[in-house]
């Protein structure tokens, strides 16, 4: 069940290798171990996908797709992943990451000011980066291990249970 229910919202891999502005990525998109929908593909997608959404910086989508490769897990799945943190949802993501490093490092949370300046961010970074990241390494990490967790034994008990159904139905016809 999962592997359809995954493979009915992905996009085909046909489709994505020969798209003309993924041309540049050249021969790694056609390895087929990154099409893969198995569960240890899928696992490791998750994983990656809840991590690198929990990290506050430009091009997650790339650090997702570069970890999909090295640890050979599903791209689509891993960058469709990344998407939970978009524009709508990285503020309060990262805010409550924030509070949270805040928390575990003991430093005290700085009213919400906000200002567009360089000169801000150079005198806010210290005070706000520092929980920022440390309560996103803590919250990848933990997303990316339930996630982990939580897809294999989902992935296991639905082969458990196709198993189940398939021994019923033979029992059923053999007594018919």
């Amino acid at each position: 069940m999962p592997k359809e229910f995954i493979k009915k919202y992905l996009p085909d891999p046909e489709s994505i290798k020969n798209n003309k502005s993924l041309r540049f990525i050249g021969p790694i998109i056609h390895d087929p171990n990154l099409w893969h929908l198995n569960r240890h593909s899928v696992t490791k997608a998750f994983a990656i996908g809840l991590f690198w959404a929990s990290i506050p910086m430009p091009l997650q989508m790339l650090a997702a797709a570069l970890c999909a490769v090295r640890f050979k897990a599903n791209m689509p799945l891993s960058l469709a992943l990344v998407w939970i943190s978009n524009p709508i949802t990285m503020p309060p993501i990262f805010y409550c990451e924030y509070l949270l490093g805040a928390w575990i490092l003991d430093l005290p949370t700085t009213p919400f000011e906000y200002e567009l300046s360089f000169a801000w961010l150079k005198e806010k970074l210290y005070d706000i980066g520092i929980p920022l990241y440390f309560g996103s390494l803590i919250t990848g990490i933990v997303a990316s291990i339930l996630g982990y967790v939580v897809i294999n034994v989902i992935w296991k008990r639905s082969i458990v249970q196709k198993w189940r159904h398939r021994r019923e139905k033979r029992e059923r016809n053999k007594r018919n």
